[in-house]
């Protein structure tokens, strides 16, 4: 019984070291961004956007990708701040991020275009204006592609159709000679073919 439980022991030992790098390895690393926040939004245009943040130290940059409803567009862009001056994001960091939520919803169609707006969290109104998230114009881009969808041709109509029409008058003028304009309108709506 003595060996069995030596052996678990050790066991246990050997299992506890190799655990203990990968907590190591996840632990805060200085200069690596850590993700603190995310989600998506829709803007008035139908644009689908989706947004991460990562903390590196006391700075924050959060990423936003949108796409336009088919692939027409797409443009990225980088907010940064430094939230850690807002005493609100240090006591409830949840908070924070639903917040910052809710302002890039309210944003629309300014995303990843002006850079004079802030993204506010209500919770930072009387921090340092730094704690607000600020478009970095130089990571603002845009791609185009053509639409994946055409448009049949135009239909045109055929000489045929036309030789109907004034085949419809002809008919008119013969059996409604005085209302002849009036035939030729009840006979093109009972035979619906235009030129």
């Amino acid at each position: 019984m003595f060996p069995l439980r030596s052996l678990f022991s050790i066991g246990l030992f050997l299992v506890l070291l190799k655990l203990r790098p990968f907590r190591a390895s996840g632990a805060e690393q200085p200069g690596v961004a850590q993700q603190v926040g995310g989600g998506t939004f829709v803007t008035s245009d139908r644009t689908r956007c989706a947004w991460r943040a990562g903390e590196a130290g006391e700075a924050v940059k959060v990423w936003v990708n949108c796409e336009r409803k088919g692939g027409v567009s797409k443009t990225s862009c980088e907010y940064l701040g430094r939230p850690r001056s807002c005493p609100g994001y240090n006591s409830d960091p949840k908070v924070f991020w639903k917040q910052v939520a809710r302002a890039f919803k309210k944003m629309r169609d300014k995303v990843c275009v002006d850079s004079r707006a802030l993204v506010k969290a209500g919770m930072c109104k009387h921090a340092p204006r730094d704690a607000n998230l600020r478009l970095d114009r130089n990571s603002v881009k845009r791609s185009t592609a053509a639409p994946t969808t055409q448009l049949p041709p135009p239909v045109q109509a055929t000489s045929a159709t036309c030789v109907k029409r004034a085949d419809q008058r002809r008919t008119a003028e013969e059996f409604c000679s005085s209302w002849a304009s009036v035939c030729a309108f009840f006979m093109s709506m009972l035979q619906s073919e235009d030129c």
